[in-house]
């Protein structure tokens, strides 16, 4: 299992609506509206890193109101 951070610039005044439509979609763990330089950050896990990718590129950046995610993947070094 792939785990990542997702972490999600929004539009103004979006960050709660976007994070509860984020915490809906399967494969996403949690979502949390934050302060700080990112809006929301979302915990996603996938079965493989394309999946992970499909996930966050398919579903995740097509909610509206997102301008902008970087995704960090988990490791355990």
């Amino acid at each position: 299992m792939v785990q990542a951070y997702i972490l999600i610039q929004t539009e103004v005044g979006k960050a709660s609506t976007v994070a509860d439509v984020i915490s809906r979609i399967s494969g996403v763990v949690q979502a949390d509206d934050v302060t700080g330089p990112y809006d929301v950050i979302a915990r996603a896990e996938a079965p493989s890193v394309d999946e992970l990718g499909h996930l966050v590129v398919a579903r995740v950046q097509r909610v509206p109101g997102i301008t902008r995610t970087l995704t960090c993947p988990v490791v355990h070094l």
